[in-house]
């Protein structure tokens, strides 16, 4: 009889935990992680994603599974993941215009609180965006362009893939701080757009980085201006706009952030952070997202909250001073 003391010593204390903590204790041996990613295949979000997803499997020793799920800006794929169980199996690659943005332009479509309902985990990566300008554009700087649209105002249009996109927030916060009004015309996608500065029906665009850095160095584009705080390794020549006259501080990037349900438990946020950070210091993950013009992501998950809630902040200001509106 002694010996059989500890044996039900354990079986009562198994019996005292509640089914989630086991669960838990598990993670993440249970299953497969699913990441979602919420816009098509192909893209640079889901080549990021698809980038760290199995770099971040080997080190878990548990598959990382991509799942696409598209629409509405890329609400419907957050949304899945806001609403999936936060036992650190379902993740989504967030980024900047369906966390940030998307709510505060089309409040139907983003039910959700990206400051509540998510669980930051950690940054993926950052991009700063190009401001592009056409070949029979007689400017050869952004200040050469701020001349001609106040000698003009209205004269002058600029392209960005969509309403409500990060790119159109940047050129409006330009505008605002530069005293110039240009028109935005809104693409659906920005496959066309280069085509159609090239071929100057258009004036101006603000491309991500990817898009831009090719047709600047090929000469068929002419770069005014890189919205990060830095200057561009790939584009060496183009100032930043933080570097120009009245623009001192200004800085946007385009972003992805990995995101978890809120209410996932701290240990896996904790665990999956410090994972993702040793995936972001691979150097074959740092150069496959430099090669797009990324900057890899980093630090902790709090960082992130952080970060995001300033970054809807400073979006919802530009979105009702520019009464910008899907």
């Amino acid at each position: 009889m002694p010996k059989l003391k500890p044996l039900l010593l354990a079986a009562l204390l198994a019996a005292a935990l509640p089914g989630a903590a086991i669960a838990q204790a598990a993670w993440p041996a249970a299953k497969p992680i699913t990441l979602i990613v919420p816009y098509s295949a192909g893209g640079s979000v889901d080549f990021n994603a698809r980038l760290i997803a199995t770099k971040l499997g080997e080190r878990l020793r548990q598959s990382v599974v991509i799942e696409n799920v598209t629409g509405a800006g890329g609400a419907i794929g957050v949304a899945k993941a806001v609403n999936a169980a936060p036992d650190g199996y379902t993740l989504v690659a967030g980024p900047d215009s369906a966390i940030a943005i998307g709510r505060l332009i089309n409040p139907a479509a983003f039910k959700f609180d990206p400051l509540k309902d998510l669980a930051p985990v950690g940054m993926l990566n950052t991009a700063p965006m190009v401001l592009v300008a056409r070949p029979g554009l007689a400017v050869q700087s952004y200040p050469d362009f701020v001349k001609l649209a106040k000698a003009a105002p209205g004269k002058y249009n600029y392209a960005t893939s969509g309403v409500g996109t990060v790119l159109q927030l940047a050129m409006e916060l330009l505008k605002e701080k530069s005293g110039i009004f240009v028109t935005h015309v809104p693409y659906r996608g920005g496959a066309q757009i280069a085509t159609d500065v090239i071929g100057n029906q258009v004036d101006l665009a603000m491309l991500v980085s990817t898009s831009a850095i090719p047709h600047v160095n090929g000469g068929r584009l002419k770069a005014l201006g890189v919205t990060g705080s830095k200057r561009l390794e790939a584009l060496p020549q183009v100032p930043a706009f933080d570097e120009m006259p009245g623009l001192k501080g200004y800085s946007m990037v385009s972003w992805t952030g990995i995101f978890a349900p809120a209410q996932t438990p701290g240990p896996v946020v904790k665990r999956l952070n410090e994972e993702l950070n040793a995936v972001l210091k691979d150097p074959e993950v740092r150069a496959k997202l430099q090669e797009q013009g990324a900057v890899p992501g980093s630090g902790s998950a709090e960082e992130l909250g952080k970060f995001v809630q300033a970054e809807y902040a400073r979006n919802q200001k530009i979105v009702q001073a520019a009464n910008i509106r899907e």
